[in-house]
């Protein structure tokens, strides 16, 4: 077997039964998407973490991933992927936070085609060389300011944000299709937060809170 082969099985740092163990806790914590779960247990999450972590991939936790940001924990990935696609396939995704490229890679193997946003340059080139070494190739990558979406390829059938807002930015809601899912934290840097989902109905806009969550903050302007 070829070195990078055992790198993504993640030989000699974890095995299948870590990753069986990571999924049998998320379902007894609510998830229950077959193909969500399925998608996590197959994905590689240690190549998504710097090295001297990867021994921590597959625990159910937050690791930071340098300038500030943070992987989130795979159950927020799961439970915010199975929110996406309660009411059925997607077939267009905004991405708002690329980050380490984890939950990117996640979407794009459960809708057609994600488009992903960030405003750290470096993160999102390393998030784009994970992808193309797990030959995930339906994502587009911007790289820019989060806050604003990506308003020429709108609208979107399901927009994701990895990151908290004071208030669901209006850029966002306007590049949502009619019909469409929105995925968000709301609240402030710090504290707990709360995880919104927000459908665009015929006349407006319907919220559900889905619990407590924390996230890093969506700030705007790119950094290179």
């Amino acid at each position: 077997m070829r070195e990078d082969d055992l790198a993504r099985r993640g030989i000699g740092m974890t095995s299948q039964r870590t990753r069986e163990r990571l999924i049998q806790r998320l379902c007894e914590e609510g998830i229950s998407n077959p193909q969500v779960l399925e998608v996590i247990r197959r994905t590689p999450r240690h190549l998504f973490v710097d090295e001297a972590l990867a021994h921590r991939a597959y625990e159910d936790t937050a690791l930071p991933i340098g300038n500030n940001q943070t992987i989130s924990q795979p159950f927020i990935v799961a439970h915010m992927s199975e929110l996406l696609l309660e009411a059925g396939p997607l077939d267009k995704v905004l991405e708002i936070g690329t980050g380490s490229g984890y939950q990117t890679a996640i979407l794009s193997q459960l809708v057609e085609r994600v488009f992903s946003v960030e405003r750290i340059k470096v993160l999102q080139d390393r998030a784009k060389e994970r992808l193309l070494e797990l030959n995930l190739r339906n994502v587009v990558f911007r790289w820019g300011d989060g806050c604003e979406g990506w308003p020429a390829l709108a609208p979107y059938n399901g927009i994701i944000v990895t990151a908290v807002a004071p208030e669901v930015p209006q850029a966002l809601l306007d590049q949502l299709a009619p019909g469409g899912r929105m995925v968000i934290p709301v609240g402030a840097t710090g504290e707990l937060q709360q995880l919104m989902l927000i459908v665009r109905e015929e006349n407006g806009f319907s919220q559900r809170a889905l619990g407590a969550v924390r996230f890093v903050p969506l700030l705007n302007g790119p950094v290179a």
